[in-house]
């Protein structure tokens, strides 16, 4: 029997049994310049061949507001249908966001599937969940989606059922009530799963911050060369390929500094252009360990088309889950193969630094940045330790960075770079704040 996240599955958004040939649409409303529409739509494409399709054509409209039935003009959608006969499209995929009525009314017009971003960012999701948390995200987000895009069948009624007395004067209920109703008990029960893991996540957490040490969280665009640049650092092992979204879980390792202070180095999952609300909601807990990270490091592409825009994107994620105050390094990466690109975007962006996560050029630049930024945001206090008190010794030591040590009659006195969490349960052994 299958599962009901198979099941959500099972009708994935794009056909995998054979490479679909997709047109791909796009308006440029007021305030974008059609080179943004052309990068938005090559980023789009990208998209459609992670997800196992191809785009065979492309139509591009200006308009200043979307139509309310097919979001582009009557025209436009007619122009659009004879392309779709031209290249014998299967699907058309809209740059856009539609509502239920346009993409019912698009496919009713046209014959054959019509689609949006949303749609087909969705699908790449629900291939790469591997984990129990990732599938049951990835399944509350398409049933959200789906649930306002429910559409009568061909048995749209089954008789048999009655809404209690007097029903057997009534028609029954709807194959399409039955549906939704199924599908709002799915969501409640993955929303009450979700909760109980991040439950789970949250103590993970807190276990971790007892431990001091600081939470460094690697943020940035999807295929920036995140889980590439963890490997690096910590031989990590993560999945790193040179796709879109490649890597959905979080993964956490320790890594030591410079100056031999360690850190917990989380890779994330990455971000794109419009992600859909929806995703962001439904991966709100995985999203958390960014807002509650001591320090975040965001990579960008800088061999991309338009870093500044990936730069945006991601920080307008970052607004949507609170994460926008949190202390930011940006990386650029592939430095590689766009070393003017990256040296022009440093001498941009003061304080960054370039590196090759592939050739680990400049990654011990990249450390000692990072070392120094976090040493800015700790404090260094000064702590008087009994001799016999070996253990919180070794505990300062091995949380935080020693600047000097005394050996007096009283005790060993320390002056150490410590977490507001270190510091505060060494509270005790603390004779001043420096």
């Amino acid at each position: 029997m299958n599962s009901p996240y198979n099941e959500a599955l099972g009708a994935t958004l794009i056909e995998r049994t054979k490479r679909e040939q997709i047109v791909a649409v796009s308006v440029t409303f007021p305030g974008h310049t059609d080179d943004d529409t052309e990068v938005s739509l090559d980023e789009l494409e990208l998209l459609i061949d992670t997800a196992g399709a191809d785009v065979v054509a492309r139509l591009v409209q200006r308009r200043d507001t979307p139509d309310h039935t097919w979001f582009i003009g009557k025209g436009k959608a007619e122009e659009l249908k004879e392309i779709c006969l031209a290249v014998d499209a299967d699907t058309v995929v809209f740059d856009n966001e539609l509502s239920p009525a346009q993409q019912y009314n698009l496919e009713k017009l046209l014959g054959r599937t019509a689609l949006d971003r949303t749609a087909v960012i969705l699908d790449i999701f629900a291939q790469n969940a591997h984990t129990l948390e990732g599938k049951a995200q990835v399944e509350l987000a398409l049933l959200r989606y789906r649930l306002p895009r429910l559409r009568r069948g061909a048995t749209a009624r089954l008789s048999q059922q009655r809404g209690g007395i007097g029903g057997r004067f009534g028609s029954g209920e709807t194959k399409l009530e039955v549906d939704r109703r199924r599908i709002m008990r799915r969501i409640s029960k993955l929303e009450t799963d979700l909760k109980a893991l991040a439950h789970n996540r949250t103590l993970q957490r807190k276990g971790r911050d007892r431990s001091g040490l600081a939470a460094v969280t690697i943020v940035g665009y999807t295929n920036a060369g995140k889980s590439t640049l963890l490997n690096r650092l910590t031989h990590a092992g993560v999945l790193a390929e040179d796709r879109l979204f490649a890597t959905l879980d979080p993964t956490t390792r320790r890594l030591s500094l410079p100056g031999g202070e360690p850190v917990l180095l989380t890779d994330t999952v990455g971000f794109v252009r419009r992600l859909p609300h929806g995703l962001v909601e439904a991966f709100k807990s995985t999203l958390e360990v960014a807002r509650t990270a001591d320090f975040l490091v965001h990579v960008v592409d800088c061999a991309a088309p338009d870093p500044d825009g990936q730069i945006a994107a991601v920080r307008e994620v970052l607004g949507e889950i609170d994460a926008q105050a949190v202390p930011e390094l940006l990386v650029f990466n592939k430095a590689d193969v766009a070393a003017d690109v990256a040296a022009e975007l440093v001498a941009r962006h003061p304080g960054s630094v370039a590196v090759s996560a592939h050739t680990g050029e400049g990654v011990e630049l990249f450390l000692r940045t990072l070392a120094d930024r976090l040493r800015a945001i700790t404090r260094v206090v000064e702590l008087l330790i009994p001799y016999e008190r070996g253990d919180v010794l070794a505990s300062v030591h091995r949380e935080g960075e020693v600047v000097s040590t005394f050996h007096g009659d009283d005790g060993v006195r320390i002056r150490a770079r410590l977490s507001d969490a270190s510091a505060g349960r060494l509270s005790e052994y603390v004779v001043h704040p420096a």
